[in-house]
């Protein structure tokens, strides 16, 4: 699943590709807001990427796209 965050700030997003649901990411992003403490995921690589909960902007979750190549008509 892909995972856009909109960071304060900053010029251009973070997109993650996770291995979780979404509610999984929802859940993430609920309790790292409600403890005002920081976003920490893990794509599907298994890198992590940690942000703090202060200056997200905004969490866009949606279905990645896989294998796109070339032109769309």
């Amino acid at each position: 699943m892909e995972v856009k965050i909109g960071v304060q700030n900053a010029a251009r997003e973070l997109t993650i590709e996770v291995d979780e649901t979404a509610e999984a990411v929802e859940k993430l992003v609920a309790d790292a807001v409600s403890g005002d403490g920081v976003l920490n995921l893990k794509d599907a690589k298994g890198r992590r990427l940690i942000v703090p909960v202060a200056k997200l902007a905004y969490v866009e979750l949606g279905h990645g796209v896989a294998g796109q190549v070339g032109f769309r008509s």
